[in-house]
C-alpha cells in the first residue's frame, strides 16, 4: 500500500449567513437587518444555541465523518466526547446522506454551517456556491489517499500499472489542480489530528455503538 496526497475534514460555512472576520451586518430587506454570527473556532462551539438547527453533517457512523468522530474521541477523551456528541445531537442538526449533500444544504442556507470533506467544498466553490472552508485546526483530520494491489487480484499486472501510475507526481499534481486533493505530498500538517490508528481500531466497536445510540433515530 502507498499514500499519495491528502484531503481533509473541514467546517464549511455559508458566507451569506456566517462571518469569518467578526460580526457584520446582513441586509434582509430595506429596513430589516440581522447580525451575522462569527464562525466558530472549535467544533465544541457547535453545541451553542446560536447553531441550533443550523448544522449539517453526514451520518457519523459511516465514511470520513465516522473516522473524524472516532479521532475526536481520542483527542478529547471518552467523557468529554460523549458529552459533546449528545449536546450536538440535542442541538437538532441536519443528519444527511453524504458530504456532498452537506455542502448543498449549507449553500442553500438551510444549514449555515456543516462538517464535510475539502473536495466537496471545492466542488461547490467551482459551481459558484456561497460557501467557504474554515482553516485547519487541531480538530481537523487529514485524509491520505491510498492505493494498494489486492493479494490474488485477478489482473495483477494491470493492478500494478495503476498502482505505479497513481503515485506519479504529475498525476497527483493534476488531482490537486481539480481540487480532488489538497496537496500532492504526504500529509505533514503538524496542527491537525494525529490518531493512534491501532487504538482507534481497538475501540471501533464501542465507539460505533455509542454513535448509534446518540444519532440513530
Amino acid at each position: 500500500m502507498a499514500a499519495f496526497g491528502y484531503r481533509s475534514r473541514r467546517i464549511v460555512i455559508n458566507t451569506n449567513f456566517v462571518s469569518t472576520v467578526g460580526r457584520a451586518e446582513l441586509p434582509l430587506g430595506q429596513d430589516a437587518q440581522q447580525r451575522v454570527p462569527t464562525a466558530p473556532h472549535s467544533l465544541l462551539e457547535l453545541t451553542n444555541e446560536i447553531w441550533r438547527g443550523k448544522v449539517a453533517l453526514a451520518f457519523p457512523q459511516f465514511g470520513t465523518t465516522a473516522t473524524h468522530f472516532h479521532a475526536l474521541r481520542q483527542l478529547w477523551g471518552e467523557e468529554r466526547w460523549l458529552a459533546w456528541s449528545r449536546a450536538l445531537a440535542a442541538n437538532k442538526p441536519f443528519i444527511v446522506d453524504g458530504n456532498s449533500v452537506v455542502v448543498k444544504q449549507v449553500a442553500r442556507g438551510e444549514a449555515w454551517i456543516g462538517l464535510t470533506d475539502s473536495d466537496d467544498i471545492f466542488a461547490g466553490q467551482r459551481e459558484g456556491l456561497p460557501i467557504a472552508a474554515l482553516p485547519l485546526t487541531e480538530e481537523s483530520l487529514l485524509i491520505p489517499n491510498t492505493v494498494a494491489v489486492i493479494r490474488t487480484a485477478p489482473h495483477p499486472a494491470n493492478a500494478q500499472k495503476l498502482f505505479e501510475y497513481l503515485q506519479q507526481r504529475e498525476v497527483a499534481d493534476k488531482l490537486v489542480q481539480v481540487n480532488a486533493l489538497e496537496s500532492a505530498t504526504a500529509a505533514t500538517e503538524t496542527n491537525t489530528l494525529k490518531p493512534d490508528w491501532n487504538a482507534l481500531l481497538r475501540d471501533l466497536e464501542t465507539t460505533t455503538k455509542q454513535l448509534n445510540e446518540i444519532f440513530l433515530r
